[in-house]
């Protein structure tokens, strides 16, 4: 069942249910994807139609953002918790390692993608890499093509939102892969580039404060979190 934020349906369900159904898609004939919104892919959804149905259309919407769990929780329709993107990919590459499935990792800049398969190969004994693809591309084809010609099992479709969301939904069922998850900046985290949020500020759910400590450019997309909330106030007053 979907709790609706804002036009957006997520999957109410915890960590360990949503890795446990990211590895039944794996294990599924045909494409599926997985999308991991937060309150400002929320807002780009409120004025990008196709970015809406994009990240509806998914086989699994999970809540990445502690906004998205205030957001739920004010409407009346409390999520079961969140559900990061970093940490759903983490516990699907441990499933995936157990059973030598194959990932294929896509997006970031140029040499990023191959430091991150690297760092994971370490990590994740058993894991294959099937191949790495940087952001920058003009055209999808030769993409897709390198995908399918891999035979990756899973992709990680890191080229920001709502791009990564669009690019799965249209593409997701020509690359042969079973499972595409749409994983933003994480390909920057697992090639150590970017150092994640320290555990008591993920606990807190307050990565985006690290971030924004961090990185104090992000300070325009961050102002869109008060918007969110604001959004959110005025449809729990209809």
């Amino acid at each position: 069942m979907r709790v609706d934020v804002l036009g957006v349906g997520f999957d109410n369900i915890t960590m360990d249910q949503a890795v446990a159904e990211g590895v039944r898609l794996m294990d599924t004939a045909g494409a599926h994807y997985a999308v991991t919104p937060n309150p400002e892919i929320v807002e780009v959804c409120r004025e990008d139609e196709e970015a809406r149905q994009a990240v509806c259309g998914a086989d699994l919407v999970l809540a990445d953002g502690i906004g998205i769990i205030y957001g739920a929780k004010m409407l009346g329709t409390p999520l079961k918790g969140r559900v990061t993107g970093i940490g759903f990919a983490q516990g699907l590459m441990g499933r995936m390692a157990e059973n030598g499935k194959s990932l294929y990792l896509l997006g970031a800049k140029p040499g990023v993608a191959e430091r991150a398969a690297e760092k994971l190969r370490g990590q994740y004994p058993g894991l294959r890499i099937a191949g790495t693809h940087d952001g920058y591309f003009q055209e999808d084809g030769p993409v897709i093509e390198a995908i399918r010609e891999s035979g990756a099992d899973v992709v990680f479709v890191c080229l920001g939102a709502p791009k990564q969301e669009k690019w799965m939904q249209k593409n997701g069922g020509a690359t042969g892969a079973r499972l595409l998850v749409g994983l933003g900046g994480c390909l920057d985290v697992f090639s150590g580039e970017v150092k994640r949020a320290p555990e008591v500020f993920q606990k807190l759910g307050l990565e985006w404060l690290h971030r924004l400590a961090t990185n104090p450019s992000r300070i325009g997309r961050m102002a869109k979190l008060p918007l969110f909330l604001v959004h959110v106030a005025g449809e729990k007053r209809k």
